[in-house]
C-alpha cells in the first residue's frame, strides 16, 4: 500500500509547479513581444521612438511621425546615457565633469548589421572620426568593428589600430554601449553583403537614421571608407555628445608602451619646471596642404607644390600664399612665432618642448626661436634613441607622445588651428580649463608686418599681442553655431561644453532636421 507524500513535500512540489508555470508564461510573453517589436508588424516610428528615448525626448520623438512616417529606427530601442555627471580624478587634484553612461543589458542587444569604418587623415583627425563612429553606431544599434586606421595618406604610417591605442580597454570601456569586435565574420565577408560609402559631411542623427538604417535591410555590413567630419557639431542630443566625450576621454587610451615613455618624457620635463608644450606646425604636409610658403626659398615653393599636385585628395591646387597668409590662414612661421612668444611675456628661461614632427627647412629654421628660448626641447634631446627606436617612421605614435606631453603642460600654445590644436584644446579643457592660447593668427600678421617695417614700436606691438589675447586662454565659453555653415563654426572636440561643467550655460540652436547636413 501506497503511503501517502508528507504535508512538507507537498508544498515543495506545489511551489515548484506554480514556479515553473510562472516562468513559462513570462517568457511566452517575452516572446510575443519580441515579435511585436522585430516582426514585420512592427510599432509605428513615432512610438517606437518615443519609447527608445523616454519622456525627456517625448516632444521630439513625436514630431519624427511627420519626417518619417514609414520608417523603423534600431532594435532594440536605443537606450540613452545618463544625464547625469561623475567625478572624474584620474588627472591630478580637483573634481573634473565626465559623463556616466547607462549600462545597456548586453543580454538583449539585438545588432542591426555591421558598421566597417576607414579612418584618414593624422592621429588627432582620426581620434575625432573614432569617436563619431561610435556615436553613429551606438544610436542605430550596430556592432562596430575596431576601426581601421589611415595607411595611404603623406604620412605613410603603417600604424593599426591596436599600435596605438589599446585595443581591449577600448572594447571594454564602451561594452555597455556598443557591441565592438575585431574583425567581420567571414559569413558576411561577400561582396554582395558589404556596401562601401562615404556619409555626408557634418550630419546629424536624422541622416543616419533616414539614409544609412534602411541600407542594413539589404546588406549585412556598410563600409564608411571616409569619416571625417561626418557627424555635426551641434543639434545633436546631448546623449550623443556625452557619448563622444566618453569615447574620447575614457575609451581612446593609447597602448601601455607609449603611455609609459609619455609619462616618462612628462617626468622629465616637470623635474626641470614648468613647461609649455608649443605646437609647432610649420611641417612640410601643412605648408604643401595650405600653399604658405612664408619663409620659404623659390625652390622650397616649388617643392611644396609638387608635393600639393602629387596627393589627389589635396583638391585646391593654385594658392596665393601671401593672401592666404594675410587671411590667418597659414600656420606662423618659426621666427613670426619667436616674436609673438616673447611678446606674451615668455622670456629666455621658459622651457618650451616643440610638439611637432620635423621642422620645414630643418634645424637651422629654428635659429631665431632657439636664440630667445634657449631652453627649447623636443623629445629626441629628452629620450634615449633607443627609447625612440620602435616609433620610428610611425608619425602616428610618435605624435601619440606629443598629444600626452601637450595636454600635461602648464600652458599649451598651438601656432595653428589644425586637428592636433583643436583637440588637445578640447581635452585641456575637460581636465579641468588649463591655459590654452589660442592665437589670434589674422591680427598677429597684420601687427607682425607693422612691426617689421617699423610702423609699431615693440612695446606697442607686445602691448597690443596682449591686449589681443587675454580672452584667448581656454576659459568656459560656449561653441559659435552657424547654421548652414558647419565648416565655419566651432569644432565640437576643441569645446565640448556638454561636458563640461560650464554646459547650462550654453543654450543649444533650434534647427531643422537637415539643418546641420
Amino acid at each position: 500500500m501506497l503511503q501517502p507524500l508528507p504535508r512538507a513535500r507537498l508544498q515543495v512540489w506545489f511551489v515548484r509547479v506554480c514556479s515553473c508555470v510562472l516562468v513559462w508564461t513570462c517568457l511566452a510573453q517575452l516572446v510575443a513581444v519580441g515579435d511585436l517589436w522585430h516582426g514585420h508588424s512592427r510599432l509605428p516610428v513615432a512610438v517606437r521612438f518615443f519609447l527608445s528615448l523616454g519622456n525627456d525626448a517625448a516632444v521630439s520623438s513625436l514630431s519624427l511621425r511627420h519626417q518619417f512616417p514609414d520608417f523603423v529606427p534600431a532594435s532594440p530601442p536605443y537606450v540613452p546615457l545618463s544625464t547625469g555627471m561623475a567625478c572624474l580624478e584620474t588627472y591630478g587634484t580637483g573634481c573634473f565633469l565626465m559623463p556616466t553612461v547607462h549600462k545597456q543589458n548586453a543580454g538583449v542587444y539585438k545588432s542591426n548589421g555591421y558598421l566597417k569604418v576607414s579612418c584618414n587623415g593624422g592621429l588627432n583627425q582620426m581620434r575625432s572620426e573614432i569617436c563619431d563612429m561610435v556615436t553613429v553606431a551606438r544610436f542605430l544599434n550596430l556592432t562596430l568593428v575596431v576601426p581601421e586606421l589611415d595607411k595611404r595618406s603623406f604620412w605613410a604610417d603603417t600604424s593599426n589600430f591596436g599600435d596605438i591605442f589599446d585595443v581591449n580597454h577600448f572594447i571594454n570601456t564602451l561594452r555597455d554601449e556598443v557591441h565592438i569586435v575585431k574583425r567581420i565574420p567571414k559569413r558576411f565577408k561577400g561582396p554582395k553583403n558589404i556596401l562601401e560609402m562615404p556619409p555626408v559631411s557634418w550630419s546629424n542623427e536624422n541622416y543616419y537614421l533616414r539614409q544609412i538604417l534602411p541600407l542594413f535591410d539589404k546588406y549585412s555590413v556598410i563600409h564608411f571608407n571616409k569619416t571625417d567630419a561626418r557627424l555635426a557639431n551641434n543639434g545633436l542630443p546631448l546623449e550623443f555628445q556625452k557619448l563622444r566625450c566618453h569615447v574620447n576621454y575614457q575609451a581612446l587610451k593609447f597602448t601601455p608602451q607609449i603611455e609609459a615613455l609619455g609619462n616618462k618624457l612628462i617626468k622629465i620635463l616637470k623635474e626641470r619646471g614648468s613647461y609649455v608644450a608649443l605646437h609647432l606646425r610649420y611641417e612640410m604636409d601643412m605648408l604643401a596642404f595650405s600653399g604658405c610658403t612664408r619663409g620659404c626659398s623659390v625652390e622650397e615653393a616649388n617643392e611644396l607644390k609638387r608635393l600639393r599636385y602629387a596627393y589627389p585628395w589635396w583638391r585646391e591646387k593654385e594658392i596665393d600664399s601671401v593672401a592666404k597668409r594675410l587671411q590667418g590662414l597659414c600656420p606662423l612661421t618659426p621666427e613670426e612665432t619667436s616674436l609673438v612668444l616673447q611678446a606674451l611675456g615668455f622670456n629666455n628661461s621658459t622651457q618650451i618642448y616643440v610638439a611637432s614632427g620635423e621642422i620645414y627647412g630643418s634645424d637651422h629654421r629654428l635659429t631665431d626661436l632657439r636664440a630667445a628660448f634657449p631652453r627649447l626641447l623636443r623629445k629626441e634631446m629628452l629620450l634615449d634613441p633607443e627609447d625612440l627606436r620602435q616609433y620610428q617612421n610611425h608619425s602616428s605614435q610618435m605624435a601619440a607622445l606629443d598629444y600626452l606631453v601637450s595636454i600635461s603642460s602648464d600652458i599649451f600654445i598651438p601656432t595653428y588651428d589644425g586637428n592636433m590644436a583643436k583637440v588637445v584644446e578640447g581635452h585641456r579643457r575637460y581636465l579641468g580649463f588649463r591655459k590654452s592660447i589660442v592665437l589670434d593668427r589674422r591680427k598677429l600678421v597684420e601687427l607682425l608686418d607693422l612691426y617689421a617695417n617699423k610702423t609699431l614700436s615693440w612695446s606697442e606691438f607686445t602691448g597690443t599681442v596682449q591686449e589681443i589675447h587675454k580672452n584667448r586662454v581656454g576659459q568656459p565659453s560656449c561653441r559659435k553655431v552657424l547654421i548652414n555653415k558647419p565648416k565655419e563654426e566651432d569644432y565640437f572636440y576643441a569645446n565640448p561644453y556638454e561636458c563640461l561643467s560650464n554646459s547650462t550655460e550654453c543654450e543649444e540652436p533650434s534647427n531643422s532636421s537637415d539643418a546641420l547636413r
